[in-house]
């Protein structure tokens, strides 16, 4: 259950405000001042906060600055009376997730918090790692026996043993993160952590204040000294996910760090030293990047002394099967059912399929599967609506024929297992929250 935080001093409205988001299945805390909205946050993890730009002791613009600042992972969406586009620029700056006005953007506020909720949770697991978290995965887990797929885990199999980086190419979705615990698991390392961060989840300061951590004071709500991720991964593996999409200012510390070891905290002038092993992963072309200046060449060339570019799931064709039988084991033992066999017309369906999405496609598919599977076998009335033709099952269900029925029974079937989530509801589905609620009014689901 998520948490929502209401700051307002308005006591009629905020109450009402909690009223309409209980009802949403969220637990709702309240304060009045900007001073007791800090100890809220002190007291208890918020995802997200709500708050009034005019407070009786502070500025709600501000404040957002500041909670960003000490509480990364969670988001804040100002409200206001009366629009103020230089507030509504500098709450943005300050790194709130919405600006909107009271009553004329009433309609947004509950779409708008579903979307803020789901960035916290984001923004929660594109965040180190804890230091004592062990990864997951070893090369004895990892599923595939295509040449392609085989001649990539050859490779990481002879550079995990070293401390060289490693960059690791490929599409969204194919399992770079996967890798990354597997080399660092079978690195001198393994008893020390491996600390990953997405470089895309984050604005330029925020992913700054994250990696090299800071000193009290370097900023507005920097109230005591911050521990970074390199200090965090000291002596372990830093897995710098989607690092095509960091900033060129950042590049230039990196690479330092990467050559010497040294980096400064934000606001500090003492140095700081970290011995951590560099993996990075990226979808984009970085040497084409580097050519077009959107990415330093120098730190391409000190990331790339061992490139593993991972096969899309497309050229990996006699994996398909293999995995998805791999992942309904997994999901029916996570939700405790008795094992299930995949339909043939299932597995030549899953054949015939370009995989976009690669391996992370395939999962939340089979994910879905072994949920709405009302037998012991895994077949193609399990698809998404929108496939089903392409599957050619409509002839094997007459209450296919009228597709908005069929789509509300299912709609109503995932909310049942989600016992009401719409946010998780909306993932499984595969489509956006704002989507969702359209449906739920159309339809008519309460």
């Amino acid at each position: 259950m998520a948490t929502v935080l209401i700051v307002d001093d308005e006591e009629k409205l905020r109450q009402l405000m909690a009223r309409v988001i209980g009802l949403e299945g969220f637990e709702v805390l309240q304060a009045s001042t900007a001073r007791a909205g800090l100890k809220k946050l002190e007291s208890a993890p918020v995802d997200v906060v709500l708050c009034d730009v005019k407070l009786p002791d502070g500025n709600g613009v501000q404040l957002a600055g500041e909670i960003r600042a000490r509480y990364p992972a969670t988001e804040v969406i100002l409200l206001t009376a009366y629009g103020n586009i230089p507030d509504g620029v500098q709450a943005i700056k300050n790194g709130a997730f919405d600006y909107i006005v009271k009553g004329d953007d009433n309609a947004r506020l509950i779409p708008l918090l579903y979307q803020a909720v789901e960035k916290a949770r984001q923004n929660r697991s594109a965040f180190a790692a804890a230091p004592e978290a062990k990864p997951e995965l070893s090369f004895e887990q990892i599923t595939g026996q295509s040449p392609a797929f085989l001649a990539a885990v050859s490779l990481a199999r002879k550079v995990a043993p070293t401390d060289t980086a490693v960059l690791l190419l490929g599409e969204t979705g194919v399992g770079k993160e996967v890798f990354a615990q597997a080399i660092h698991r079978a690195s001198r390392r393994s008893d020390q952590p491996m600390v990953a961060i997405n470089c895309a989840a984050f604005s330029r300061e925020l992913l700054e204040s994250e990696m090299f951590g800071y000193k009290a004071g370097a900023f507005t709500g920097a109230v005591k000294d911050k521990k970074g991720i390199l200090e965090a991964a000291n002596g372990g593996t830093l897995f710098l996910d989607e690092i095509g999409e960091m900033s060129l200012e950042l590049q230039a510390r990196m690479l330092r760090v990467l050559e010497t070891g040294s980096y400064f905290r934000v606001g500090d002038v003492q140095p700081m030293q970290t011995d951590v092993r560099v993996i990075a992963a990226t979808h984009r072309d970085l040497k084409k990047e580097g050519e077009a200046g959107h990415f330093r060449q120098d730190l391409y060339y000190r990331l790339s002394v061992f490139e593993i570019h991972l096969p899309p799931l497309r050229e990996r064709k006699e994996d398909i099967e293999v995995l998805a039988r791999h992942f309904t084991a997994l999901f029916a033992a996570q939700v405790k059912r008795p094992p299930l066999s995949l339909h043939p017309d299932f597995v030549a369906w899953l054949r015939r399929q370009p995989w976009p999405g690669n391996i992370r496609e395939l999962k939340n598919i089979i994910e879905r599967g072994v949920i709405l599977a009302e037998g012991n076998v895994l077949g193609l009335e399990t698809l998404p609506a929108g496939m089903r033709g392409s599957a050619g099952v409509g002839e094997a269900h007459p209450a296919a024929f009228d597709l908005a029925e069929v789509e509300k029974l299912h709609i109503q079937k995932v909310l049942r297992h989600t016992g009401g989530n719409k946010t998780e509801a909306a993932r499984l589905l595969h489509i956006g929250l704002t989507t969702l609620y359209r449906k739920l009014e159309e339809y008519r689901i309460g």
